[in-house]
């Protein structure tokens, strides 16, 4: 880890003068644990910590938390598991820090629920810009910060789209509902958990199982253009934007339930 920067403690006094917000860091080596609570703490965060998936649930009971940074390799429950649990039972962002690259890995925690997936070791601006953009779309309320409330039901978000991955429905704005393929499904769950980030085509091509030396580009152009179909029919324009030469990006607020 990085010392925080002067711009980020610069920030923190601003942080301070509001109430701050509650991330629970999940991690089971001490050492690393410590360190990011400490360097997350003089980023202007109230901070807690927790060895294990059942301290977390100890812990979250106790202290009502916005977001969660998720080790995938606990001593007593598989992150991925974990991180299913946070987002069918709370309306917590879910930041996973692992030392695990395989693509698997990251398609498992991204089909489980995670916003954002990052690699040890990271860089403290990047888990810090990261945390800033997760925390911008916190559905918590006021009144809902009592003891225990830390595992509350997700609340429906007005005037946003929202994808119900179970029912295979993409919700807009509008209320309109536009039923889904499985691909379909896909594609929108991993835009949607790279909030503000371009997913490049080759990644996307690779991730949807597509052949990325064959036919792949292609199948992958005719789901997009599917998708937009779908959406105009609804009245509505696909919250998915074109980055050319890079990839996609989705262009507005789209919560996975």
């Amino acid at each position: 880890m990085n010392t925080a920067s002067a711009a980020m403690q610069e920030h923190a006094v601003a942080l301070k003068a509001f109430h701050p917000h509650r991330i629970i860091v999940v991690e089971d080596d001490l050492d690393f644990r410590e360190s990011l609570i400490e360097t997350l703490s003089l980023c202007g965060y109230e901070v807690v910590g927790a060895r294990s998936a059942l301290e977390f649930y100890q812990k979250v009971a106790e202290t009502p938390c916005e977001l969660v940074i998720l080790d995938l390799g606990l001593p007593d429950q598989n992150g991925v598991v974990l991180a299913e649990y946070i987002r069918n039972n709370t309306d917590m962002r879910i930041v996973v820090l692992t030392a695990r690259g395989a693509l698997e890995s990251r398609i498992a925690a991204y089909r489980a629920g995670a916003d954002t997936y990052l690699l040890k070791p990271v860089d403290t601006d990047e888990l810090v810009a990261t945390i800033e953009s997760n925390l911008g779309r916190v559905g918590l309320h006021e009144g809902d910060c009592g003891p225990g409330s830390g595992l509350q039901a997700l609340q429906p978000r007005a005037a946003a789209w929202r994808l119900l991955r179970s029912d295979a429905v993409l919700i807009t704005p509008a209320g309109e509902r536009i039923r889904l393929s499985s691909r379909e499904v896909d594609l929108l769950e991993i835009l949607a958990s790279s909030t503000g980030t371009t997913i490049s085509r080759h990644s996307l091509i690779e991730t949807l199982g597509y052949d990325p030396a064959g036919s792949g580009s292609q199948a992958l152009d005719v789901l997009i253009h599917r998708l937009r179909q779908k959406a105009s029919e609804s009245g509505s324009r696909l919250p998915v934007k074109t980055i050319r030469a890079k990839g996609y990006i989705v262009s507005e607020p789209l919560y996975i339930e």
